[in-house]
């Protein structure tokens, strides 16, 4: 198991609970509009796991092999990485070559889904390859890093796994991406801020490096609220059902302290509290999103 545990280390375990809370809100969705398939959700959420680690082996193997942000980052159990690599516990060729294989398992997924629903699932498959390939390189360095992995890891799970469902993308899907667009947008925001000095220095161009930490801070907190702004809206005008509503709940409790230092003084460290909040709002509200989706349709 000592063999294993460097490979679980930086697949980073405890965040693949968020393309599990994706997967459930797409399907959720489009079994409200009216098709499900076990199959396409369990097929469909290997997929987009594996893709999810592959994105994190990736990371990690830039930011130790490329760049050596990891071996000057402050770590936190959200931000900095896993320190796996500058441990030594394994190669970073071992690293890369783990990564790729993963990779390759999320393609061979959107390929079988092809087979069975079609080319609509292309265009999504592009700009999630494109996501994973040129996130850490690329894109975190053109400075949009969040725009991506609220799209990458955030908005097209969602609309990805209702499509395979259905063939097409109901409205209650889209609905259910937008909020999942801004939180997963925000868990990148907030864990940026603890390495802004390691990221500067290895090329990165985030936001908090662009903008300064007190308007990065503010963004944050405008994707925060606009998140139960966008399900009320939705609830409002009939893409959702009324019970979705409960999804905004996480916000009102678990943005407080985010929200206190964002508005407060965000030149301090971000407290691991706020860090810890950010993290269980975005799983916890993707949840209750999928838990209204289903018992409207029992």
């Amino acid at each position: 198991m000592s063999g294993l545990k460097p490979y679980a280390g930086i697949s980073r375990g405890p965040f693949l609970l968020l393309p599990i809370t994706l997967v459930a809100s797409g399907a959720a969705a489009a079994a409200y509009a009216g098709q499900f398939s076990w199959l396409h959700t369990t097929v469909g959420m290997v997929g987009l796991v594996a893709l999810h680690i592959a994105v994190n082996v990736f990371n990690e193997w830039s930011d130790m092999a490329r760049t050596g942000i990891d071996l000057h980052t402050q770590r936190t159990p959200f931000s900095g990485g896993t320190g796996t690599l500058p441990s030594g516990a394994i190669s970073t060729r071992s690293a890369l070559l783990y990564g790729i294989g993963w990779a390759i398992l999320g393609l061979a997924v959107g390929i079988w889904f092809i087979t069975r629903i079609g080319w609509a699932l292309l265009p999504i498959m592009i700009v999630g390859a494109i996501t994973i390939v040129f996130y850490t390189d690329v894109l975190t360095k053109l400075g949009v890093g969040e725009l991506a992995a609220g799209l990458g890891l955030g908005a097209l799970p969602v609309v990805g796994i209702a499509l395979v469902q259905t063939g097409n993308v109901p409205d209650p899907a889209l609905a259910a991406a937008i909020p999942a667009f801004f939180m997963t947008f925000n868990l990148l925001l907030l864990n940026e801020f603890p390495d802004v000095e390691a990221d500067r220095q290895g090329g990165r161009r985030h936001l908090v490096i662009r903008f300064g930490r007190p308007a990065a801070a503010k963004i944050y907190a405008v994707a925060a609220i606009l998140t139960p702004v966008a399900i009320v809206v939705a609830v409002i005008m009939g893409y959702l059902p009324l019970l979705a509503l409960a999804a905004t709940l996480p916000s009102l409790v678990l943005l407080v302290k985010p929200l206190q230092w964002a508005f407060g003084n965000p030149e301090q460290p971000v407290p691991l509290p706020a860090m810890g909040a950010n993290v269980i709002w975005n799983l916890s509200t993707n949840t209750l999103l999928a838990v209204a989706l289903i018992v409207h349709t029992l």
